[in-house]
């Protein structure tokens, strides 16, 4: 099986795949989804501790570490690089991979320093072409709800043009609580109606609403700069939300169409596939001396 890692500022998503589907990046069948799992991204927790958390969700659901024969980590928390690179070693014996640069995607980075782009984003970009614009040729806005709300756009060729990055829901939230003495910290929700009633019922309209605002405002103009560039051909882009906070915010845009929630593991399962352990030796079962994770920007 194939072990997925995604790590985020706030969340870790893992995604266990089984291996035949994969390493099958032309398959016409849908790819097999084993377990998945979303837990918080500690910077200062130990291999041990990220061991023990991850074996103990393996064993909720009758897995077993040893299934897995090959693991691949994107991350945008450099400290904790090294931490997964032990637990893989110690836990699950294997070299993993990351997803840094030189790494294999099949997609053309057209911004001034790729090295600098996520590698969230990046395996964004590449499953939402894979899956939502190929086949028609068309280009992708991908709005990923996390920490930060990032928008990515890939052309219809299936390039990445560019995005944004703006604060996310959360952190808009906690700059009103923190600076604001007199608001109390409330749920984040879709409120019953617009004009609020309640400090309560003001507080979640204005981050609620407020935050479909931004998020649509940007998708319009992002839309609109799309239809003068000739890389983006001449359909209407397919908008996709992903991320923690996609369920929340999506449902009440003007533009998004599709929430798809494992877009981040589906991407990383194109790129292992990209570079398969029989061509580059990653990702794979430790026979020698494993080799750290390269520096990279994020």
């Amino acid at each position: 099986m194939l072990l997925a890692l995604d790590v985020g500022n706030t969340n870790t998503v893992l995604g266990l795949y089984s291996l035949a589907s994969a390493l099958d990046p032309s398959s016409n069948s849908s790819p097999t989804l084993v377990a998945h799992w979303r837990v918080s991204t500690h910077r200062t927790q130990t291999a041990d501790e990220y061991g023990v958390l991850f074996t103990n969700l393996f064993n909720l659901h009758g897995l077993a570490t040893t299934q897995v024969h090959h693991i691949i980590i994107s991350s945008v928390v450099p400290p904790v690089e090294s931490t997964l690179l032990q637990v893989c070693e110690s836990y699950f014996k294997i070299k993993p991979l990351f997803v840094e640069p030189g790494i294999k995607t099949g997609m053309p980075v057209l911004v001034d320093n790729p090295a600098e782009l996520g590698a969230d984003r990046l395996v964004n970009a590449i499953a939402a072409y894979e899956k939502y614009g190929a086949a028609s040729k068309g280009p992708v806005i991908v709005v990923d709800f996390g920490t930060a709300t990032t928008f990515d756009v890939i052309s219809a060729k299936g390039e990445y043009l560019g995005g944004i990055i703006s604060p996310g829901l959360g952190i808009s939230a906690d700059a009103l609580f923190s600076r604001a003495a007199r608001l109390g910290r409330v749920d984040i929700k879709r409120p019953p109606k617009v004009i609020g009633t309640t400090t309560v019922t003001h507080i979640q309209s204005g981050l609620y609403y407020g935050y479909i605002g931004l998020v649509d405002g940007i998708l319009e103009r992002m839309i609109a700069e799309m239809a003068e560039d000739p890389r983006c051909g001449r359909a209407t882009p397919k908008i996709l939300a992903t991320g923690g906070l996609s369920t929340l915010i999506a449902g009440d845009s003007r533009y998004i169409s599709t929430i798809d929630d494992m877009l981040t593991l589906e991407g990383l399962r194109l790129v292992f596939a990209r570079n398969r352990p029989d061509q580059t030796g990653a990702g794979s079962a430790i026979t020698g001396k494993p080799s750290r994770p390269r520096k990279r920007s994020n």
